[in-house]
């Protein structure tokens, strides 16, 4: 899942015109050309970090072995593949730092403070070889410079572990009837419970994805392959919904479902004993508006069922809760900012509760208006915006 860096893509994307996103676009051909990774000093950081580029391609990173320097690290990210794509740094399966929907031809910058050790590197697609990161110790390692005392997050971290806790409950719970129906073969049953099943991801997901193995199978979608649909890696929530709602059958869904349910019960029980950190939080409330707009506000989320009001609602929910836990210190280090991410929420559940059904549910994404979703393409963008901003605003950069 996602974080304020990435915001600038995700604007581009949903922009009305192609004139705004120029200016993120790779000026220097001939270094992200290059196969080498390039390492500068960064003279204008107040950190003093580096900057190594590297380049994404359909077939994984260029290079796909990088040294550095311990301390504060920044990576330029240029996407020379067909489609949107992500980056991540892996410790072991955990998720240190990601950079989402890369739009092709596009570059983004990611910053982060690296411990030694070994790491791997997540290259586009989840089917792609993984590249190696070796940080070794360096000297004088800068640390990112803070402007909210980090003690006044932990009252509202600790709220946000419950949060994400009984949200995760309820998804194993809810995934236990959901995939009980599709084993015994209950086809209206199954699609009843898809929707509302996987809106429980959606909410925790900013933790959910911190475990890159749960996230790949639980949540893929079939890009994230080689193959596509085809792919044998493509499992979870994604694979179950083609079947229940194109192909409109549970015929050999049983072990994908089997699987789904496991990996519930195991992110269960890694997400108990899990120290969430502040930029997991902070960063997770923008990350989820992203992902609304990245995937949501296209359709291209939940393409067999059309469900995709549900999952826009709960990362709606889920952002707008994390801004709720640390309105205190938002608003003593920044009101105006506050004040304009709850305008815009506003505006976007507005939008929302328009298509609502008696139920409690939503309408189909078919069913949304083109002047509404243009509507939506603008809050969202504001709002993702405005929430990009929270990571330096409480210093958890």
């Amino acid at each position: 899942m996602k974080n304020f860096l990435k915001h600038s893509t995700i604007i581009c994307l949903i922009a009305l015109t192609v004139a705004a996103c120029e200016s993120n676009k790779s000026s220097d051909t001939s270094g992200s050309n290059s196969p080498e990774a390039k390492t500068v000093a960064n003279d204008t950081s107040a950190t003093n970090s580096t900057e190594t580029a590297l380049t994404v391609t359909d077939k994984g990173c260029e290079p796909n072995q990088l040294t550095v320097a311990s301390g504060q690290n920044s990576f330029v990210i240029t996407n020379k593949s067909s489609q949107p794509l992500e980056w991540e740094i892996l410790s072991g399966v955990k998720v240190v730092e990601e950079r989402e929907n890369i739009a092709p031809g596009f570059v983004q910058k990611v910053k982060i403070n690296l411990e030694p050790g070994e790491y791997d590197m997540g290259c586009g697609l989840r089917s792609n070889p993984k590249g190696k990161l070796s940080v070794k110790p360096g000297q004088g390692d800068s640390q990112a410079k803070t402007t909210v005392d980090q003690g006044q997050l932990v009252g509202a971290i600790a709220e946000y572990k419950v949060y994400v806790t009984k949200e995760t409950d309820q998804l194993v719970a809810d995934n236990k009837t959901f995939t009980d129906a599709v084993s015994a073969g209950d086809l209206a049953k199954a699609q009843k419970l898809y929707a509302p099943t996987h809106a429980h991801w959606e909410r925790a997901e900013p933790i959910a994805e911190l475990f890159s193995d749960l996230d790949k199978t639980m949540d893929s979608r079939a890009d994230d392959f080689a193959k596509k649909e085809a792919d044998p890696q493509f499992t979870g929530y994604h694979r179950i919904e083609k079947a229940l709602f194109q192909d409109k059958t549970t015929k050999g869904m049983k072990p994908f479902a089997e699987k789904l349910q496991k990996d519930g019960l195991e992110l269960q029980k890694r997400i108990a004993t899990l120290t969430i950190e502040p930029k997991n939080m902070v960063g997770g409330a923008a990350g989820l508006i992203e992902e609304v707009a990245a995937t949501k506000i296209s359709g291209e989320e939940d393409r067999y069922s059309h469900t995709d009001l549900w999952d826009f609602s709960a990362n709606v929910d889920g952002s707008q809760k994390i801004v709720e836990l640390l309105r205190p210190v938002i608003q003593k280090a920044n009101p105006d900012l506050l004040t304009r991410v709850d305008t815009n929420f506003t505006k976007v559940n507005q939008k929302l509760a328009k298509y609502k059904t008696p139920d409690g549910g939503f309408a189909t994404y078919d069913k949304v208006s083109e002047a509404d979703k243009k509507d939506m393409k603008t809050a969202i963008a504001a709002l993702s915006e405005d929430l990009s901003q929270l990571r330096g605003t409480l210093g958890v950069n």
